[in-house]
């Protein structure tokens, strides 16, 4: 019986992996569930699968959450705050931690279980895009497991060879025979949209995406094609590989979730319903296969794939994004925060859809020179980036 922790378990891919572990309570069991401030979700999780601990980054969540469960005669003990999340991903019966907490958030917990070398499931792109070289430094020193859960990078890992699957991180993919990793996308809700109508785009329109249930933030980047771009530079870390070793292509079906391109002309991809359950169900029990509870594919009934170029003019985030992996950490530090501080006031109607990539390029191009290699380093220039973004949206843009 294998011991899961998952660090936010009230988000789309923390509820997803719960679905997947209740279809095989014989293997896995919950050790510890965690949320920012959804009380009431993470309480009916608690009672549901009945965790040995909780903890809530809110102190008042955690306090209610305590006395809820106490009341529902719930032994789970309730930890609180960024140190709570940080002990049980680190907890020594811990197994497999599950990192779901989107955004910066995400980061200290994540780097917890790595130091304690578990295995890590990694759903926090936010993780990489901040602190790559060190956080892949960080799993090689301290023997961590990393899987990657983003459909896009699972599908990239199964498509490896095994030899290279066991060594992602020391070994290029060159040496394997491969010449390019593509990324695919969606495209978002706005594919197809006038590029004039792009300044009346609201918030409800943003986050209906056509494919995939995800939280805010996450679908406003998928219309934006932020995603993309955050999931460009994971992809240099995760893979040990270069910015012109990736390209992003769009893919509006999300049948094929990603490919791996071989210098003799193969092309290896991996295909699947655009449900996260997938790649959790392949990363738990990797290098094994368990059921999910997803759909096979009936290629009888299957609709045709197209693939476009991303425009440049339709899809600026993207760039920008592929802009900072090349010019470094602190350039991504800086993009990844601009960009949280941006979908957050787009969200609250108090900047324009098209404005999100204007901010970001201001940031990028102030903080483009920094250098860091510490982790202090890393969430100083976090924090200064998003105090600089908050006052150009202040001045306004």
């Amino acid at each position: 019986m294998r011991q899961v922790v998952i660090l936010g378990s009230t988000g789309s891919i923390g509820i997803s992996t719960l679905s997947v572990l209740a279809a095989h309570p014989q293997q896995y069991q919950v050790l510890a569930l965690t949320a920012a401030t959804q009380t009431e979700k993470l309480l009916q999780q608690c009672l549901t699968v009945k965790p040995r601990f909780a903890a809530m980054l809110d102190a008042q969540a955690a306090k209610t959450l305590a006395a809820a469960l106490k009341q529902a005669g719930s032994r789970t003990e309730v930890l609180t705050g960024i140190d709570g999340l940080c002990q049980l991903a680190a907890h020594p019966d811990a197994d497999i931690v599950m990192a779901a907490i989107v955004g910066s958030a995400g980061l200290l917990p994540t780097l917890a279980a790595v130091e304690q070398g578990k295995t890590v499931l990694l759903a926090n792109k936010e993780a990489l895009v901040m602190s790559g070289e060190l956080f892949i430094s960080k799993v090689k020193q301290h023997g961590a497991t990393l899987l990657p859960i983003d459909s896009e990078h699972n599908a990239i890992f199964q498509c490896l060879p095994a030899a290279l699957q066991q060594h992602t991180h020391d070994q290029s993919i060159n040496d394997f025979g491969i010449s390019k990793l593509l990324l695919t996308g969606s495209g978002g809700p706005f594919l197809h949209t006038p590029l004039a109508e792009f300044d009346r785009i609201t918030p409800e329109q943003a986050v209906a995406h056509p494919n995939w249930s995800m939280g805010h933030k996450i679908s406003v980047d998928s219309a934006t094609m932020m995603n993309k771009g955050l999931e460009f530079i994971e992809a240099r870390w995760l893979f040990n590989c270069q910015a012109d070793d990736i390209d992003v292509v769009i893919h509006p079906q999300s049948i094929i979730h990603s490919m791996v391109q071989y210098s003799d002309g193969s092309v290896l991809a991996q295909l699947g319903q655009p449900d996260m359950r997938t790649p959790i169900a392949h990363a738990l029990a990797f290098p094994n296969r368990i059921a999910s509870p997803v759909a096979p594919l009936n290629f009888k009934q299957m609709r045709d794939f197209t693939f476009t170029e991303p425009e440049p003019e339709r899809y600026p985030n993207l760039y920008l994004a592929i802009a900072a992996c090349a010019a470094g950490q602190g350039a991504t530090t800086a993009l990844n925060a601009a960009n949280e501080v941006a979908v957050q006031a787009f969200l609250a109607q108090q900047l324009r859809f098209t404005d999100i990539a204007r901010l970001n390029a201001q940031c990028l191009d102030h903080f483009s020179g920094f250098h860091v290699s510490t982790l202090d380093d890393i969430l100083a220039l976090d924090l200064q980036a998003r105090h600089y973004a908050q006052s150009l949206l202040r001045k306004g843009l």
